[in-house]
């Protein structure tokens, strides 16, 4: 055979090896082309498979070039912009009253300082963090401080404060028996509803009160305390004269003082949910 029929020869034998059912020639195992004749094709029982082996259709072409498949983008994780919400823990808090002090004073000064909502802080005149007793067994959360309990530092001390005093003395108490707090530690411009992320902002302030005072029963008033707390869209019609959980606290919800003083109607339903409140208790509001 002539050197220059090689090319042809050698094509004309893959294509036999094709036709015979072959796919792939071991590597670095090339038949003698000058020896092939076409005449000669090979059987057309296939030769044992190697484990390294190039396609018949790919012997005659240009070796592929190495691909290098791009690396997919990092995938990056959006960072929360409120803090997590936890429950303080449902063991009984086994703290001494001075520690309890210590511990509302050294995290009233933590708020007093806190910047973390730049609306609330450049407006405020100053904080208010809670008052009362440290060891109590009830404690009322409101929404937010108004102008007064902007001005003086203490929640509930404005026009609905002081309604609130009188609930509080018809069911036996006074303000020292429990612990007032809100959801919130600074004044929203207007008395506006404290946004979701102004509450998830102050809730830890929220649950350092909780987890020290360990109050057994917490009284939510109005919506804008009970939805904050126990993360529903439930009205407080909805869930009056029921118990919820947070922690070891049994939790109930009842109309806001400034819903009262629009509602005069609705004072009733209040007295109504006091009494059955301390009923669980085992105190009867109703005897004299």
């Amino acid at each position: 055979m002539q050197s220059q029929d090689a090319p042809r020869a050698f094509r004309q034998y893959l294509d036999s090896l094709k036709l015979a059912g072959v796919t792939h020639l071991p590597i670095g195992v090339a038949p003698e082309v000058e020896n092939v004749a076409v005449e000669a094709a090979p059987a057309a029982t296939s030769p044992k498979p190697q484990n390294r082996s190039t396609p018949v259709s790919q012997s005659l072409q240009t070796p592929p070039q190495t691909r290098t498949e791009p690396k997919p983008a990092p995938v990056s994780t959006p960072v929360p912009t409120t803090i997590p919400m936890t429950a303080p823990s449902t063991a009984a808090c086994q703290l001494s009253r001075e520690e309890r002090i210590q511990q509302l004073t050294d995290t009233a000064a933590t708020v007093a300082a806190c910047m973390r909502c730049p609306q609330l802080a450049s407006k405020r005149k100053q904080t208010v963090f809670g008052v009362g007793n440290p060891e109590a067994s009830i404690m009322f959360i409101g929404e937010a401080p108004g102008a007064d309990e902007d001005r003086l530092g203490e929640p509930f001390v404005g026009r609905a404060g002081q309604l609130l005093n009188r609930i509080i003395g018809a069911c036996k108490l006074t303000r020292e028996d429990i612990y007032i707090c809100n959801i919130l530690r600074c004044r929203p411009p207007g008395n506006r509803n404290p946004t979701p992320i102004e509450a998830a902002q102050c809730r830890e302030f929220l649950d350092t009160q909780i987890r020290v005072v360990d109050p057994d029963y917490i009284v939510c008033w109005g919506s804008v305390a009970a939805q904050n707390l126990l993360d529903t869209t439930d009205s407080v019609g909805r869930m009056r004269k029921k118990f919820f959980n947070y922690g070891r606290a049994k939790v109930t919800c009842t109309y806001h003082p400034s819903y009262l003083l629009r509602n005069e109607s609705a004072k009733k339903e209040v007295w109504e949910d006091m009494k059955w409140l301390f009923q669980d208790m085992g105190i009867d509001l109703a005897q004299k």
